[in-house]
This record gives C-alpha cells, sequence and structure tokens, in this order.
C-alpha cells in the first residue's frame, strides 16, 4: 500500500512538473529566439549612440524589403509605402507604413515583425518602431505608422537583401462593466 502511493505521488509530481514546464516553454522560446535571432525575431533594445559610433559604410549596398500580413479574420489593411529601400548599412533610414481599420467596429491591433534571413535579424535595428506599441483604430479610421531602423554595418557580407516582415493581430479589448 505504502508503495502504492509513493507510485501515485511521484506520478503527481511528475505531471505537475511537465505541466510547469509546459508554461515555462513559451518564454524560454522567446528568450533564446531574442539571444540568436533564430525564428526572425529582432530585438526591441537598441543603442543608438552605438549606432552613430560605428559609422557609415558608403561601400555597401543592402536591399530592405518590407512585407506585411494581417490575421485571419482581421479587417485591416497595412500597407508599407515602399516595398524596399537600398540602405547602406550604419546609416538611419525612416519610413511609414499605412494602417486602416475596414470594420465597423473600433479595434486594436498589435503587429509582431520577423526577418529573414534568420542569421540577419540581429542586424536590422529598429529605434522607433509601430510593432513596439498597440495600435487602437477606429471603425474605418488610417494612421500612419513610424519605422525607423538602421542595418549595423556588421551585417555578413553574404547577406545582401533583408526582408522585414510584420503580421498584425487583433487584440482583445477589454470588456467594460455597465
Amino acid at each position: 500500500m505504502a508503495s502504492s502511493r509513493r507510485l501515485v505521488g511521484g506520478l503527481c509530481l511528475v505531471v505537475v512538473g511537465m505541466f510547469g514546464f509546459g508554461f515555462a516553454l513559451v518564454p524560454l522560446y522567446q528568450v533564446f529566439c531574442d539571444l540568436t535571432g533564430l525564428n526572425g525575431k529582432t530585438s526591441n533594445i537598441v543603442n543608438a549612440q552605438a549606432q552613430s559610433s560605428q559609422g557609415v559604410d558608403l561601400e555597401r549596398i543592402v536591399t530592405v524589403e518590407f512585407v506585411t500580413y494581417i490575421s485571419k479574420g482581421m479587417q485591416w489593411q497595412l500597407t508599407p509605402k515602399v516595398e524596399q529601400l537600398k540602405v547602406h548599412p550604419g546609416q538611419m533610414y525612416e519610413m511609414e507604413f499605412i494602417a486602416t481599420n475596414l470594420s465597423a467596429k473600433d479595434q486594436v491591433g498589435q503587429a509582431v515583425p520577423s526577418v529573414s534571413p534568420g542569421q540577419g535579424a540581429n542586424y536590422l535595428n529598429k529605434t522607433e518602431c509601430f510593432c513596439f506599441n498597440q495600435q487602437p483604430l477606429a471603425a474605418g479610421e488610417t494612421a500612419t505608422l513610424p519605422l525607423r531602423f538602421f542595418v549595423d554595418t556588421e551585417l555578413p557580407k553574404n547577406i545582401s537583401t533583408l526582408t522585414l516582415s510584420y503580421t498584425l493581430y487583433e487584440l482583445p479589448q477589454p470588456q467594460q462593466k455597465g
């Protein structure tokens, strides 16, 4: 009888451990992606002074492409003002995206960036990005969303094109009590 209780207790500990590991897996994966640049995740932390001290590589041109996706069921448009830019590593660039809420209700969107190729993700640095914040838009409203970025001069020479894509997701709005 004592061995059965010990077995049940041990199995319960295994179940609780697996459950806890399942919850910890997503944050651990995000930290891993932030550190390695795996899965095209970019870091939101940029030191602009470090960027300015490294200078501009006028000898090199990198193409940065901009692509947008809207999550299923979300009635928005998100369009880059330009589809690509030719940039010099180390130089700061600004561009804009146009977001329009096509639905009949107010919505809040959040853009999630991804860079490909994945090994280039750590070299595309955003100093200002609409993806850092939630974007509330009233029904039918249009907004201009800013992006300031630079490509690090340490970008490997074999990478000549970076694709910055954004997927826009609808965030649930808090329910008003009343």
